[in-house]
């Protein structure tokens, strides 16, 4: 007899039936209808937009997803998102061929409008050299500035993309730093960069052509040595503390000596890790001679530190990559904020007279930002911190290997969540350790314009009444981002040559060619969307809940489920229809869109 038997089972007592206790452990409604949403991809919140046709005057109301990014928003939107990137990071990683697109020479009209900007400018300047008043200078000014406005209006209109010049005109004089590398940072080869981007091909045995591809891992430094579980293999090697954790222990991702745990580099490090990253890709460009291109994204360790993975189109030297790693730094060139000036419970106060902040003993006015920038141009001036990248590991992925994708999957595994859920603190432990983070980042200044230079002696930026240091309201200070406030999702321009709407565009045609005429509607509505004039037909406007011909959201959601479902299996019988059509020595049409069909559903299906 098993040993389990022996035990004895306390019975799980049933409520009565009909109390509220009974009714309480039955399933909501709502929950239900949520569920059966998410598990047939359906957009939980969709938006209701009334489109009146400006040819027919016909007005409809219409649905489209919210597009969410986070699944505590909307989950099938969310993994719809992290599809169509997976699908991203796949065309883009092997290419052979350079997927960069020549933009078009502009027009003769373009031209004419360039020109006639180009004379604006000169004569603006001009006003300056020539004899006459302030005030009529100003007014000529004024008449220059207003004529260049409506030049900009009409260049805006036309298919010129960007802009001539900045949207503001800054005449203060630019400050100016030495672009001398530091000289605690070792040197970096310098190559004029080829605009290529594909990687080198190597040829194997047989004639068979190799044309690998890198999986790059970017981390900090440490900032104290931490619980963490190490695995060689079957074996788990010893903590810093001299135990060995289990992968789930409680004291995983916390400081062994929270004492000598530098919080305040911890902080600072994660403010500005994204400006390394930009650096990091500035230097890998210049030192290895052509256009690198990548895509990856920003993940959270246990320990709460930012790190980036990224998948690297070709292959460079690992020597190479660490000696990048070890001189890649950022300077941030702002006034000392190395200790507080003020508590936060007693700040500098505002001046109304002076319209300034004062300090609230003596009431002098505290340095302006500009006074506290001049004295930076010392010649023994040192930057206030220097954030520097910590390790790198980069191994080589062959095309169509398992490897590739489950590294694919592996980049975009937590983009659908916030960057604090994956290291979410689960015992008081991490909690305290996530605590003193955040508290560290409450007090250090996120940006020229943050509150928090009051706390240093220093009014910030552009000051004005009602700042509250300690409550800045920036994305650095809050519990949801630790710090971190750069783009989760990193993709270069050139990466696959299309955006995500090219994406969708091309999933959207692959439907349409499996179900050959099989979904009408949708057919009608994307070919109207693509027509050249759709936008100039169509007028859009988002439709109120309690408009009469918006019906309740729960009816929406029923009628998208049964359509999602009619969609699929449709879908599902044309697929077998194509895939016995087609013969066995053709070409397979789109293997990689058989395979995921979840990421070829069209928008608003």
């Amino acid at each position: 007899m098993n040993q389990l038997e022996l035990i004895p089972t306390t019975p799980v007592e049933q409520p009565q039936p009909g109390s509220r206790a009974d009714r309480m452990r039955k399933p909501l409604a709502k929950d239900a209808l949520k569920q059966l949403a998410e598990q047939n991809g359906v957009c939980v919140r969709p938006l209701a937009l009334r489109r009146t046709d400006t040819a027919t005057g016909l007005t409809e109301v219409v649905e489209v997803p919210c597009g969410a990014t986070l699944a505590v928003k909307c989950k099938p939107c969310a993994e719809r998102g992290r599809r169509l990137r997976i699908q991203q990071i796949r065309e883009g990683w092997h290419l052979a061929d350079e997927p960069a697109v020549r933009p078009d020479k502009p027009g003769e009209d373009v031209l004419a409008l360039v020109r006639v900007r180009a004379h604006l400018e000169f004569e603006r300047q001009a006003l300056h050299y020539q004899p006459m008043t302030p005030d009529e200078r100003a007014a000529q000014i004024a008449d220059v500035d207003a004529a260049i406005a409506e030049l900009d209006e009409a260049l805006a209109e036309t298919s010129l993309r960007g802009h001539l010049t900045p949207k503001e005109r800054d005449e203060r004089p630019r400050r100016k730093r030495s672009t001398r590398r530091r000289q605690d940072s070792p040197d970096l080869p310098r190559l004029p960069v080829d605009p290529r981007t594909v990687g080198r091909a190597y040829s194997g045995k047989a004639g068979k052509t190799h044309r690998p591809s890198m999986l790059v891992t970017l981390t900090l430094g440490s900032h104290g040595p931490v619980h963490s579980h190490l695995r060689r293999g079957a074996y788990v090697a010893r903590c810093e503390c001299g135990q060995r954790h289990g992968p789930n222990d409680d004291v995983l991702g916390t400081p062994v000596d929270p004492a000598s745990y530098d919080y305040r580099r911890a902080a600072l490090d994660a403010i500005h890790f994204a400006r390394v990253l930009d650096r990091w890709w500035q230097n890998v460009r210049r030192a290895a001679g052509w256009n690198v291109q990548y895509a990856g994204a920003v993940e959270l360790q246990r320990r709460l530190a930012p790190h980036a993975h990224f998948a690297i189109r070709g292959t460079l030297p690992r020597r190479l990559l660490k000696q990048i790693a070890a001189a890649t730094y950022h300077q941030v060139w702002w006034p000392p904020f190395d200790e507080l000036a003020y508590p936060v419970d007693k700040p500098p106060v505002w001046d109304v007279n002076r319209q300034s902040y004062v300090d609230p003993k003596t009431c002098e006015p505290l340095p302006t930002w500009g006074e506290a920038l001049d004295a930076l141009e010392e010649p023994d001036s040192r930057p206030a911190y220097v954030a520097r990248l910590g390790r790198i590991d980069a191994r080589g992925i062959e095309q169509g290997t398992k490897d590739a994708e489950r590294s694919i999957r592996y980049v975009t595994k937590y983009v659908t969540k916030d960057l604090t859920d994956q290291a979410r603190p689960r015992s008081d432990a991490q909690k305290a350790h996530f605590d003193r983070l955040h508290a560290e980042l409450s007090v250090l200044p996120c940006s020229p314009t943050c509150a928090n230079w009051l706390l240093y002696g220093v009014q910030p930026d552009g000051v004005k009444a009602g700042l509250a240091p300690g409550r800045c309201t920036g994305k650095v200070h809050q519990r949801s981002t630790l710090g971190f406030t750069g783009r989760r999702v990193l993709v270069s321009r050139q990466w696959s040559g299309k955006t995500l709407a090219d994406h969708r565009a091309d999933n959207r045609s692959w439907v349409r060619a499996i179900l050959a005429g099989g979904m009408a509607d949708t057919e009608e509505h994307d070919q109207a969307a693509d027509d050249a004039d759709g936008s100039k037909r169509y007028r859009f406007e988002l439709a109120r809940p309690e408009d009469p011909d918006v019906p309740p959201l729960e009816h929406r959601l029923l009628r998208a489920i049964s359509a999602r479902i009619r969609w699929r299996a449709d879908l599902d019988t044309a697929r077998i229809r194509t895939a016995a059509a087609v013969s066995a020595t053709a070409a397979p049409l789109r293997p990689c869109c058989l395979n995921h069909s979840e990421d070829r559903t069209p928008h608003g299906k």
